[in-house]
C-alpha cells in the first residue's frame, strides 16, 4: 500500500518490515511445512489451504452478498452468513461488517461466533494489540438514522419495486379525456428539465400513496427508524420516474 493514505501504519517497525517482505512469511512457511512432511504436506498443509484461505475471503465478496440474512438496512446486498462467519473466522457477518465498519467485532451479538476477535481480545490482555473497537449499544439495536446516501439507495429501490410504465399508462388514461395531455403536447416546446418538472409537479393520480408506500417498504426491508423518510424520498424518485416517462410518450407524439 501507499505510504501516503496509511501515514498511521508506518510508525509500527514490523509492519513497515512485512510491507516490504510480503513474501518472505509465505516461503518461510511453505518451507517449515515441507521440512515437517515432505511433499505430501507441501501441497495439503500450504498451497491447499492457501487455495482455502483464498476463497474463503472471495466467498465473502461474493456469496455473503446473495446467501444470508440482513439484520440491518444497508443500501446494498451485504449479509449475515453463520457458515462464512466460521470458515472465514467471523468475516461471515458481512451485513454487520457494513452497518458499521469501524467495528473491530463483527459479530454483534453474542452467538455470532468471531474467533478472529477471539484472537485479538485475548492478544489485547498481553499488551499485544489495543484500541479495539465494539459497536455502541443503538448501533447493534439498528436506533441510528441511516445516512443520506443509503437512504437514496432504499428509497430507490423502493421506488423501482413499482412498474412506472404501467403508472404512466394509468395516468395517461386518467387524462385522456381532458386538456391535460394536450396542455402537456403545447409546452413540449420548453426544455425537458422544464416539462418534467411541471409533470412531477402536478397531482398524479394512480400514484401510490405515501401509506401504500410504508407497507411495501415494511414488506422488502428491516425495521428501521428512518422508515418516514425513506417513503417520503421514493414517493418523490417515483413521481419523477413516472414524470420522465409521460414526458417522453408527450414528446415523442408532440
Amino acid at each position: 500500500p501507499n505510504a501516503e493514505t496509511v501515514r498511521d501504519l508506518t510508525q509500527y517497525r514490523e509492519l513497515v518490515i512485512l510491507n516490504k517482505t510480503n513474501y518472505a512469511p509465505a516461503f518461510l512457511l511453505g518451507f517449515v511445512v515441507w521440512l515437517w512432511g515432505g511433499w505430501p504436506m507441501l501441497v495439503v498443509g500450504f498451497f491447499w489451504s492457501t487455495v482455502a484461505v483464498y476463497h474463503g475471503t472471495f466467498a465473502i465478496n461474493s456469496l455473503a452478498h446473495v446467501w444470508g440474512s440482513q439484520r440491518y438496512l444497508t443500501g446494498d446486498d451485504s449479509r449475515n452468513n453463520f457458515f462464512l462467519a466460521l470458515i472465514t473466522l467471523g468475516e461471515g457477518w458481512h451485513n454487520n461488517h457494513h452497518h458499521y465498519q469501524s467495528s473491530t467485532r463483527q459479530g454483534f451479538r453474542w452467538w455470532e461466533i468471531d474467533i478472529s476477535y477471539y484472537i485479538l481480545k485475548v492478544m489485547s490482555w498481553f499488551g499485544l494489540v489495543w484500541g479495539l473497537r465494539t459497536p455502541p449499544d443503538e448501533v447493534v439495536r439498528g436506533l441510528n438514522p441511516i445516512g443520506r446516501k443509503v437512504l437514496d439507495k432504499v428509497a430507490t429501490e423502493l421506488a423501482s419495486s413499482f412498474s412506472v410504465e404501467v403508472i404512466s399508462s394509468r395516468v395517461r388514461e386518467s387524462w385522456a379525456e381532458s386538456q391535460t395531455l394536450e396542455d402537456l403536447a403545447d409546452r413540449a416546446k420548453r426544455t425537458r428539465d422544464q416539462l418534467e418538472t411541471r409533470i412531477a409537479e402536478m397531482s398524479l393520480p394512480h400514484l401510490p400513496t405515501i401509506p401504500e408506500l410504508r407497507d411495501k417498504a415494511e414488506e422488502m426491508f428491516q425495521e428501521t427508524p428512518s422508515v418516514d423518510e425513506i417513503v417520503k424520498r421514493a414517493h418523490q424518485l417515483l413521481a419523477c420516474m413516472v414524470a420522465a416517462h409521460i414526458c417522453d410518450v408527450v414528446l415523442a407524439g408532440a
